[in-house]
């Protein structure tokens, strides 16, 4: 079931586990890992006027998730090994209410919270935002990771655009 082999026709490298490439090394010395946990998810259309209060982005479409540890129903994240993952949420926001007290983004693990703040404070109701939160987060397997939007105060007109991204992956 495990196996190392060369082949000489393309001078390449491969390390196999479970008979699958777990690892293979090419001519040029590149290195990929196929089965190596990566995802990455955006919205399939515009989530209209999200609520008052907290909204767990259940980010519904996946651009590519190897590994199959994303789960588009309701926007988790689960990790399949414990280790460390870069998780990634660039939040796009579209017609924010000014009237709102703030609006705070998160990225929620299982063992914790980061997250960015704003306090819409602009001259008029702005057509667009934009938010990141990037991390390197420690994760034990079985570990959930997702994105939540909490807005505070103001009217349900903010719409999130199929710009917002979700994505992370294994790093070590």
């Amino acid at each position: 079931r495990g196996y190392l082999s060369y082949d000489h026709g393309i001078d390449s490298l491969y390390l196999g586990t479970s008979a699958n490439v777990g690892l293979k090394i090419d001519a040029n010395g590149h290195i990929t890992k196929p089965l190596q946990s990566a995802f990455m998810a955006n919205f399939s259309t515009t989530l209209l006027n999200i609520s008052v209060g907290s909204n767990t982005l259940a980010i519904d479409q996946e651009r590519f998730d190897q590994n199959g540890d994303y789960n588009t129903s309701n926007g988790t994240f689960t990790a399949p090994v414990t280790g460390r993952y870069q998780l990634n949420a660039h939040l796009y926001f579209l017609n924010i209410d000014t009237a709102a007290s703030y609006y705070e983004s998160l990225l929620i693990t299982s063992n914790k919270t980061y997250g960015a703040i704003i306090s819409p404070e602009f001259g008029a109701d702005p057509a667009y935002f934009t938010q990141e939160i990037c991390v390197l987060a420690d994760m034990d397997a079985g570990d959930t990771a997702v994105v939540r939007v909490d807005q505070s105060g103001g009217s349900s007109q903010t719409d999130m655009s199929s710009g917002t991204l979700f994505s992370g992956y294994l790093v070590a």
